[in-house]
């Protein structure tokens, strides 16, 4: 399940630069996650990172987006050719 950022956001920039994959960029007015991109951190760390530092509990499990750990594994695959 790719992780996805709600209302409780305040644009503070903690998550961006945690994300392994680049999937969280500005939005107008809060960031957002590529679900394209989210490993929710797998074959990185052991919990999402963005959930980790953001201030807020803003980042949230996605349920439009569920996916088991392997296929979290193969999408890390995709992005990062290993």
């Amino acid at each position: 399940m790719a992780i996805m950022i709600n209302e409780e956001c305040i644009a503070c920039d903690a998550c961006r630069p945690e994300c392994p994959n680049d999937a969280i960029s500005e939005g107008d007015p809060l960031y957002i996650i590529n679900p394209d991109l989210c490993t929710e951190c797998v074959g990185f760390h052991d919990t999402p990172q963005c959930a980790a530092v953001c201030p807020t509990d803003a980042c949230v499990p996605d349920p439009s987006h569920q996916e088991t750990r392997e296929q979290l594994i193969e999408k890390k695959k995709k992005i990062h050719g290993e």
